[in-house]
């Protein structure tokens, strides 16, 4: 596994000591009673995985879930440790794409190993939340898991935030009767109806989630300076969560009146056609009548054809005001 692929750390008694140190390394950290190691491996091979969790004890189901595709986010409790999968997501508001990651990780008594399977998620980000809240180290893994599930939750936070204020401006599109705006309204609202698709099923699990870290976290007696903590990041995914339930009917609204619209200009265009067929019609009809190859009143004078003409201006535009009044012209 290269180098830069692997990122390791120690606290001694709640005190960073070390970082950068080989993964080999973990295990001996692990032995000390006073220390609390951190290892992430980004897109490992699941040979090395299966090493170190063999190295760590961990359970080889948890391993095989760390790097299978298409896992639903889950928390699940073994003998030694807590196994957990979550989705990261991000939505960029210039393309509409929705982009997915994901990260699992292993809880042990004095360690903590995350497993990335891309760069989706900046653990820079994750890393200084740990040092913004260096108090919290003391209570071990469980101060990590917060702020790893705090950064995930407030990125779906953007991404909710960025798919709200791309459907307003579809509904702002809405009306716009140009035919490209209406072209452009059908494709959005069909991608945003996708991502928020994507963005419920990383979402909405992890309510679950949460809620068995933080009774697991929360228990012991000694860690009630935790409970706060996870107690509003449970409140932050139950909004994020009810925000995407808001967004789904929102998305449902926009596509079933941009349908509706679609129809009522259909109708539109039927109308107006109808409308015109009409007016043609009558000097199609008069024109045709005369055009019989038998005398008729006027055959062969001026004034048969000065009375064809009077009759089609003065019938068409008859029609033309009654279809302007009832607004099919």
């Amino acid at each position: 596994m290269a180098a830069q692929d692997v990122r390791t750390r120690v606290w001694r008694n709640g005190t960073l000591e070390a970082e950068g140190f080989p993964l080999e390394d973990v295990s001996d950290y692990l032995e000390q009673p006073d220390c609390l190691v951190w290892a992430d491996l980004c897109d490992p091979d699941e040979e090395q995985l299966l090493q170190l969790g063999e190295e760590l004890s961990l359970d080889q189901h948890a391993i095989e879930d760390a790097v299978a595709k298409h896992e639903r986010p889950k928390a699940t409790r073994y003998s030694s440790h807590l196994f957990m999968t979550t989705y990261v997501i991000a939505h960029d508001a210039d393309t509409g794409q929705l982009t997915t990651g994901r990260v699992s990780a292993f809880s042990l008594s004095r360690g903590f190993v995350t497993v990335r399977l891309d760069e989706s998620l900046d653990m820079d980000s994750v890393m200084r939340r740990w040092d913004d809240n260096s108090d919290l180290i003391k209570f071990g893994p469980r101060a990590l898991i917060h702020g790893l599930l705090d950064e995930i939750v407030d990125g779906y936070f953007e991404t909710v935030e960025s798919l709200d204020d791309a459907l307003e401006e579809v509904e702002d599109m809405l009306f716009d009767e140009r035919p490209k705006v209406e072209r452009d309204v059908s494709r959005r609202t069909f991608a945003l109806r996708r991502s928020l698709v994507e963005s419920r099923r990383a979402i909405l699990p992890m309510r679950e989630v949460v809620n068995t870290v933080m009774r697991r976290a929360t228990a012991d007696e000694n860690a009630t300076e935790l409970a706060p903590y996870y107690e509003d990041l449970y409140d932050h995914v139950l909004r994020a969560a009810e925000w995407t339930e808001s967004l789904r009917d929102m998305i449902t609204s926009i596509f079933e009146t941009n349908m509706s619209l679609a129809d009522t200009r259909m109708n539109m265009i039927m109308k107006k056609l109808t409308g015109w067929a009409a007016i043609i019609a009558v000097p199609t009809a008069i024109t045709g009548y005369f055009g019989q190859n038998v005398p008729y009143p006027g055959f062969g004078k001026t004034w048969g054809f000065v009375l064809s003409i009077v009759s089609i201006v003065l019938i068409a535009g008859a029609l033309y005001t009654m279809f302007r009044k009832k607004d099919w012209l």
